[in-house]
């Protein structure tokens, strides 16, 4: 949830860096080696245990590279995608799944445990080249405290956000620029349809949206709810954040509250899936198999939430109590094809772009 953020990599093999971490971070994996090599987002965690036990089992060592934003990673990964950094991406979304598909990012593995994921998560179903690993939603987030102050009843859906009430007070992340901006603009397009969610953007800025580069500026900083928000002066009290973000702050909280200090706008939510692929030209193929597995494992995908604030495509997987508390998955979210989502997503943020800040 931390570091859902990308931006648009056009630089030449030379420039790209990557940052590893692990026992003999950076080691490459070969086909008769027992190092397999994980390539993902900053985001990437699982306890160390977990992890561990992996490693005990198959006899492999996993080293991490690291490599920024979920976009970032993306791009970067299909710039090297002749002479992979690793194995195994973890971290590709609905957003950008096309991108990387046709751009041949993956090759073809049905994992082990497969079947025990939803249907509704398989969105390459017919040749496996993804397998999905998590789910989060996309919603705007919103400061208790101050609805409550205000006497104001918080908004509830896409259309409320464009109500005079609400002038002012909403901070998104660029389209252009970040994941969950992306995810918002995509909900709107899918709740308003192709030829008008325009109209409400353009509702929405004459009633005072504003726009940041990321996730993390936008809630740390710009967002009144959130603790760092509030030591940071935040003034906004409505923020696109995601439906786990309220879980988090109760249980990052120097001192638990009894109740989340914010709360979800679940009439505004867009479902986003997180997949992971065996690389093409992979050198340790059968490591990045074995890992794969390890992804949809119940082991992992119990663990998965606290670490990462997502929820498990693997049926049966214990969800931590604190998601059931202090907040939940969306029950009807926006969704959107990722046929679709290829066919119209350049140009759909290039409209967004001069449309809302030009």
């Amino acid at each position: 949830m931390q570091n859902k953020t990308f931006v648009a990599v056009a630089v030449g093999l030379g420039l790209i860096t990557l940052s590893a971490c692990g026992s003999g971070g950076g080691t490459t994996s070969s086909a008769d080696s027992k190092d397999v090599t994980l390539v993902s987002h900053d985001s990437w965690a699982v306890s160390k245990n977990v992890l561990a036990d992996f490693e005990k089992k198959t006899g492999y060592k996993v080293h991490v590279l690291k490599d920024g934003d979920a976009g970032q990673a993306v791009n970067k990964a299909i710039l090297t995608k002749d002479n992979p950094q690793g194995d195994v991406f973890f971290g590709v979304d609905n957003t950008l799944l096309s991108r990387a598909l046709d751009n041949g990012l993956f090759q073809p593995y049905t994992a082990k445990g497969l079947d025990r994921t939803g249907a509704a998560y398989q969105l390459d179903q017919a040749k496996h080249r993804v397998t999905p690993i998590d789910y989060g939603d996309i919603c705007v987030n919103y400061d208790k405290a101050y609805f409550s102050k205000h006497k104001l009843t918080p908004p509830q859906t896409f259309a409320d956000l464009a109500k005079p009430e609400y002038k002012n007070l909403l901070v998104t992340e660029n389209a252009a620029t970040s994941s969950p901006g992306l995810g918002f603009l995509l909900g709107s397009a899918a709740q308003f349809g192709d030829n008008n969610w325009q109209g409400y953007w353009k509702k929405l800025k004459a009633n005072g949206v504003k726009v940041v580069d990321g996730w993390e500026q936008a809630y740390y900083q710009e967002f009144s709810g959130s603790s760092e928000g509030r030591k940071a002066g935040g003034d906004r009290p409505l923020v696109v954040s995601y439906a786990s973000s309220p879980p988090a702050e109760v249980i990052y909280a120097k001192k638990r509250p009894s109740t989340a200090p914010t709360g979800v706008s679940y009439g505004t939510c867009f479902r986003q899936i997180e997949f992971a692929g065996l690389l093409s030209n992979a050198k340790n193929p059968k490591g990045a198999e074995a890992f794969i597995d390890f992804l949809v494992s119940r082991e992992f995908q119990e663990d998965m939430p606290l670490n990462m604030f997502v929820y498990p495509v693997v049926q049966g997987a214990k969800v931590p109590a604190e998601f059931t508390e202090y907040g939940k998955a969306a029950e009807h979210p926006e969704t959107m094809a990722p046929g679709k989502i290829a066919a119209n997503r350049d140009q759909w943020v290039k409209s967004w772009t001069s449309l809302v800040l030009k």
